[in-house]
């Protein structure tokens, strides 16, 4: 059963479920939008990037990125979530590289993956609202609860950004960055030749006409 926003403010004020950083007004008709958070990183930075600090997190076009939610969750055994990017984001082109959900007895930010496929540059400001999740209470309890790699993770850690900067071979916004120079300086010489290609047109033709006047 997906709670409905009264449910998901009860669940938070009787303490079954957890939300810390919760704000009333980011509840939606059967969801809950979490923040951009205090931690982010792009592969065109390649560095971590204090969120808070800075404001926002700069996606360029191409760029691949990770971005920590400000909240914290704590799921109940008798709880699910699912979650994705809001809708304002996947219109201007960023798709988020997320799991299917958010598992039972789950502790900790999420930590979202984030490609721009647009030819702009976007930028997520900080506390802007990033994604949308939807609570399901079990009518079962699982005989198991989460207990992976991420449980209680509050950051963006090395391990995390150690792929994406130690490859040796081009992001792809730098090489939409390339195409870009290739192209302008394509364009650039056939500028050139054109204008080339017109002066030696216009020498040629006046020798034509001094060698026409002599005979």
């Amino acid at each position: 059963m997906i709670l409905t926003d009264a449910e998901i403010k009860a669940a938070v004020e009787s303490g079954e479920l957890v939300i810390d950083g919760f704000e009333e007004d980011n509840l939606q008709p059967a969801s809950y939008d979490l923040t951009v958070g205090p931690q982010g990183f792009s592969t065109s930075a390649k560095k971590l990037v204090n969120v808070q600090e800075a404001g926002y997190l700069l996606l360029k076009a191409g760029d691949y990125g990770l971005i920590t939610t400000a909240e914290k969750l704590e799921l109940p055994k008798n709880f699910v979530a699912r979650f994705g990017l809001r809708s304002l984001y996947l219109r201007k082109g960023l798709v988020a590289a997320v799991g299917p959900q958010i598992d039972p007895g789950y502790r900790g930010r999420l930590i979202l993956g984030l490609m721009n496929l647009s030819p702009s540059d976007i930028v997520l400001g900080y506390r802007d609202g990033l994604c949308t999740v939807e609570f399901h209470r079990l009518s079962v309890e699982p005989e198991k609860t989460y207990d992976g790699p991420y449980q209680d993770k509050l950051n963006i850690s090395s391990g995390d950004i150690e792929p994406l900067v130690g490859s040796e071979g081009m992001a792809f916004s730098e090489v939409l960055t390339t195409l870009r120079s290739l192209s302008a300086s394509v364009g650039a010489l056939s500028s050139e030749m054109g204008v080339l290609k017109w002066l030696l047109g216009t020498g040629i033709a006046i020798i034509a006409i001094v060698l026409a006047l002599k005979s």
